[in-house]
């Protein structure tokens, strides 16, 4: 029997330390075969912008002899579109994308690349986990070795062999979102959480002379966890510095009464009674 694919990659780009210690925890699980972007890519959420060239380059890899290794020019989103459609011999059995310099947790990771890998690689019927770590704010966009993601690729391993293992899982369950606190340890306990409503970064205003000039907006962490839902992401890795496991469905309709939403459309009800004829 052949052995499973399991395609990596990331937002943070090939070079990402945080990419390789994720391919080094699923060493002899699976063919492994890494592509991901060939820059720095965060906040590509799951865009497939149409400047995109999709340039593709073999990588070298020194550390991992018994993975294939590629570099796209494109976002996260299109490194799993070309890895699926023209890298891979056969569909993979999983998609890891990270590990991520940063917690991807809140309302804000429709933003995250990482998160929207594994959104894309779910839609094309691929079981998928998306890994992040908490780090300092200074570290995120870096490549600093000063971060430690052996913790954060020992749970990967736990969830990603769990989805490999489970082809059958509970309805409305398309991909795994796993985000790794500071100063965790193998002994860490986890949770399964839902996604928190709250934001955790917060967009900054451009500091410039005039509107002419170049304004790159920036981002802070302003929030505080320990006011966030008790089963939310938020409060499980920011307040309660525990590992968090948030199931991921591709259905973002609202889970409302539809019915009644027609009805207040429709003018057939008020908010809080039926209207009267």
């Amino acid at each position: 029997m052949s052995q499973p694919i399991i395609l990596f990659t990331n937002d943070d780009g090939i070079e990402s330390p945080g990419l390789w210690a994720a391919v080094k925890a699923f060493e002899g699980l699976g063919k492994l075969l890494v592509v991901a972007p060939r820059e720095q890519q965060s906040g590509m959420g799951r865009s497939l912008p149409v400047f995109s060239e999709g340039r593709i380059y073999p990588w070298n890899n020194n550390q991992h002899h018994d993975c294939i290794a590629y570099a796209v020019d494109g976002t996260p989103a299109q490194a799993v579109q070309h890895g699926v459609l023209e890298l891979a011999d056969e569909l993979p059995a999983l998609v890891v994308s990270g590990i991520n310099y940063g917690d991807n947790t809140g309302n804000g990771v429709t933003i995250s690349g990482t998160v929207g890998a594994a959104i894309e690689a779910a839609s094309l019927g691929i079981p998928a986990l998306a890994v992040s770590q908490q780090t300092r704010h200074d570290l995120h966009l870096t490549y600093s070795s000063d971060v430690d993601f052996s913790i954060a690729a020992h749970f990967a391993q736990i969830f990603g062999k769990w989805l490999l293992d489970n082809q059958e899982r509970p309805d409305d369950i398309d991909l795994l979102k796993l985000d790794v606190p500071l100063n965790a340890t193998i002994e860490t306990p986890w949770k399964v959480t839902r996604l928190s409503r709250r934001r955790v970064y917060w967009p900054t205003r451009p500091e410039r002379a005039t509107l002419k000039d170049v304004g790159r907006l920036g981002y802070k962490y302003d929030t505080d966890p320990a006011k966030a839902e008790p089963d939310s992401d938020v409060y499980t890795v920011l307040h309660e510095g525990l590992v968090s496991i948030t199931p991921i469905s591709l259905d973002m309709t609202s889970r409302t009464d539809l019915f009644r939403l027609r009805q207040l459309l429709t003018g057939e009800r008020q908010y809080g009674r039926v209207k009267k004829r």
